[in-house]
């Protein structure tokens, strides 16, 4: 058996409990794996051949982590520990799944994550997972994986984009075959699969792929309706193609402006005229450190808003073949942005995206036309600035950087040096106030409250509170009015 080095936190608390409980225990599954590739390693799973549930709890208050059961019928338990400055570490325990690691080890999904590490920080590895490895390989434990759990046909494609592998031929066979199960799982874990491809850099890729193996249907099909859909100048593809260029272009424009490093450039990425990749960091990438931060904040259970962005530039076109028309002018989606927004929180209800996720990613959707609105107009006054987060909040950050992405997308090799540059000279302004004057035309502070409008012009509690001060905001934001004094008269003139 070859020796692993297993980082010493939290093995060596795990150990020393098991030992006192005399409990055996392995290390298996993806911790195993991404230890061998030498990946950071988030997700820790231990096999233990009885009580697994006081062996979590031990190792919970040892670590001064939170303690869950998961399924106390069968012996599951998860710690959850909270590092200073990285995210929340998951340490799970489970009964053996068989009366032996070996058997336990033949019931899991594939080679790559049917590995254990026993207590001597030795590789077990009856199924080959890590000649795999080295092959860069998925392959099936046996036929009849994706029959005892559906959810493992969106991971073998998951893995794929994670980890840059290949399935083996006879693994994607069974995948076609037994894809029509893909509708059975929980939706929850069907999200889980899926946003965790969606969030690699290679995202759009993943969704090619899920579509190459007839699973995307089952699981958006929305994404699939888009195929043939045919749309006019300047658009050079169709919009399911177009779409996936979006998303791609997305990621290149967001490791552009926050100067991450960019993914290898793809044919589409090439296609992107040289210069205008430099305009782009150097006007928006001034707001680098604000748009990580922005990026990065956490959603919903480990769903961030970069994740909720890409999943808007996923869907933000599933409106278009309801609105479809055609007339000498050529092809038109009038509304399809409001429809599809619509359609889009219908099917992350759907998936059991949470409501403030759901939220986000219609709204984003829906407002997905803005940016470009404003670049149109000769110029963009504090009070369209105003207007256009008051209805956006900050989602409007995000709407900016799909905007940008959409543009790139339609226009391609073909775009524009002119038009580029008046939509990154927009995206500058509007991250400008938002990142740097948010008082001034973004959440202006106003003189007065509701109590003093209620004092001042003798008004009752109500809807007509909220009206004015919602014009007193953008008249302010707008620099039509200072002062109290000059706020109050000008809610006296709205109310006669």
């Amino acid at each position: 058996m070859s020796e692993i080095r297993v980082p010493d936190w939290p093995w060596r608390i795990v150990r020393e409990l098991a030992h006192e409980q005399t409990v055996r225990f392995w290390l298996v599954g993806g911790a195993v794996r991404d230890m061998l590739l030498e990946r950071p390693v988030h997700d820790w799973d231990f096999a233990v051949d009885r009580d697994a549930m006081v062996l979590a709890r031990a190792v919970g208050d040892a670590l001064g982590g939170f303690f869950f059961p998961l399924d106390e019928e069968r012996g599951t338990a998860r710690v959850v520990v909270r590092t200073d400055g990285d995210a929340p570490l998951e340490i799970d325990f489970a009964l053996l799944r068989a009366n032996s690691l070996q058997c336990d080890l033949a019931e899991r999904d594939f080679t790559i994550n049917a590995m254990a590490v026993n207590e001597s920080q030795e590789l077990v590895d009856p199924l080959g997972g890590k000649t795999d490895l080295e092959t860069r390989c998925i392959r099936a434990v046996n036929e009849d994986v994706f029959r005892d759990d559906p959810v493992r046909l969106l991971r073998a494609p998951r893995l794929e984009a994670e980890l840059r592998f290949k399935t083996e031929s006879e693994t994607e066979a069974w995948i076609r075959r037994d894809a029509p199960l893909a509708i059975e799982p929980a939706a929850e874990r069907l999200r889980d699969e899926f946003v965790r491809g969606l969030g690699v850099s290679s995202g759009s890729a993943f969704v090619r792929r899920l579509d190459d193996l007839e699973l995307l249907d089952s699981l958006i099909p929305e994404l699939t309706q888009l195929k043939g859909l045919s749309q006019s100048h300047p658009h050079r593809f169709d919009v399911w193609r177009h779409t996936l260029w979006v998303v791609e272009m997305l990621q290149a424009v967001v490791t552009t402006v926050t100067g991450s490093p960019r993914p290898a450039g793809s044919e589409s990425l090439r296609a992107i005229p040289a210069p205008a990749w430099g305009q782009l960091a150097r006007r928006v990438g001034q707001f680098a450190r604000p748009l990580r931060q922005h990026l990065a904040v956490e959603v919903s259970d480990r769903r961030d808003r970069w994740l909720l962005l890409k999943t808007a530039a996923l869907l933000h076109d599933v409106g278009k073949p309801e609105t479809q028309s055609e007339d000498d002018d050529g092809i038109h989606f009038y509304g399809h942005e409001s429809v599809g927004a619509r359609k889009a929180a219908s099917r992350m209800r759907a998936l059991r995206f949470g409501r403030d996720e759901v939220l986000r990613v219609r709204t984003m959707i829906e407002a997905h036309l803005r940016p470009a609105q404003l670049a149109r107009e000769r110029e963009v006054t504090r009070r369209a600035i105003y207007r256009y987060f008051r209805d956006t909040r900050d989602v409007g950050v995000d709407t900016i950087l799909l905007s940008l992405a959409d543009h790139l997308a339609t226009w391609g090799p073909n775009l524009r040096e002119d038009r580029w540059k008046r939509r990154i000279e927009t995206a500058e302004l509007l991250l400008h106030h938002y990142f740097e004057r948010p008082e001034e035309s973004v959440a202006p502070e106003l003189p007065v409250d509701g109590n003093d409008l209620m004092r001042a012009l003798d008004l009752e509690p109500g809807p007509e509170i909220g009206r004015l001060l919602d014009l007193l905001r953008e008249a302010v934001a707008a620099g039509q009015v200072q002062t109290r004094n000059e706020v109050l008269e000008l809610a006296r003139e709205s109310v006669r």
